[in-house]
């Protein structure tokens, strides 16, 4: 998470979401899983009030309770624990048939979200990250490259690592990115230097997310990838908002 904007932005809108339509979020997601939310997770208070006021995201596998420390010790061979580790938007609790699962949120409103490259210098984790994404990209056969998944969508290609990581692990998790459409960004905003493209619904984001997902070689016939999956919700709660699977 970034600086949040006040009245646009993926971080408000999920805290919108989360706050005063948590039934529609819910059943938005339950949709897409088939499984039920059974509570969200809270942030951390953060004295530095880097995020938004006097809270903290939660990072990593923070949010494993203590009889995952194994998991946690694991965690620390497979991704470097310097740098800025993997953060969630939110992360809930699932119920599906007799379990419960992890349900890891990454929410985006607008597609210039979607671009990043890996800041991390080789002496400072990037081959720890380069070897993760080579074990998690042949492991689901992607038709991709860990150089690749380094460059323009590094954090997709991060959160899937984490993924594929709790997966080895038994941890039950899923993925779920929130697409918001409408999006109207303000004129003057430091994020709104540039031309932004704000979709306007689930099609308008299509062509984006298939570029993406071509660079990171995705097959949609991975065990990975239907754990994956991708909610649109509409900023202003028009009707009609979907939820679907990503290998769909």
């Amino acid at each position: 998470m970034g600086k949040m904007g006040y009245g646009y932005g993926s971080e408000f809108h999920l805290l919108r979401y989360l706050g005063y339509h948590r039934r529609r979020l819910n059943l938005a997601i339950e949709k897409q899983t088939g499984g039920r939310m059974l509570d969200w997770l809270d942030f951390s208070f953060d004295a530095r009030g880097r995020f938004p006021h006097l809270d903290a995201e939660l990072k990593g596998l923070e949010f494993l309770p203590p009889d995952f420390e194994h998991v946690k010790s694991a965690w620390t061979q497979f991704w470097p624990q310097t740098g800025n580790v993997p953060n969630w938007d939110a992360v809930g609790h699932l119920q599906l048939e007799s379990h419960t699962e992890f349900v890891l949120v990454e929410a985006k409103a607008h597609a210039s979200e979607l671009g990043s490259d890996c800041g991390a210098r080789e002496e400072g984790g990037r081959k720890m990250i380069r070897e993760a994404f080579a074990t998690a990209i042949e492991a689901n056969a992607f038709r991709s490259s860990p150089e690749k998944w380094l460059r323009k969508y590094y954090q997709c290609a991060n959160r899937l690592a984490t993924l594929h990581f709790l997966m080895q692990h038994n941890v039950p998790s899923r993925l779920v990115f929130i697409y918001f459409t409408g999006e109207k960004w303000p004129a003057g905003t430091e994020q709104n230097r540039e031309p932004l493209v704000c979709p306007k619904d689930e099609r308008e984001w299509g062509t984006s997310l298939q570029e993406m997902y071509d660079h990171l070689g995705l097959t949609k016939s991975s065990v990975l990838e239907e754990r994956v999956h991708r909610v649109f919700l509409p900023v202003c709660g028009q009707s009609g908002e979907r939820a679907e699977h990503l290998a769909a």
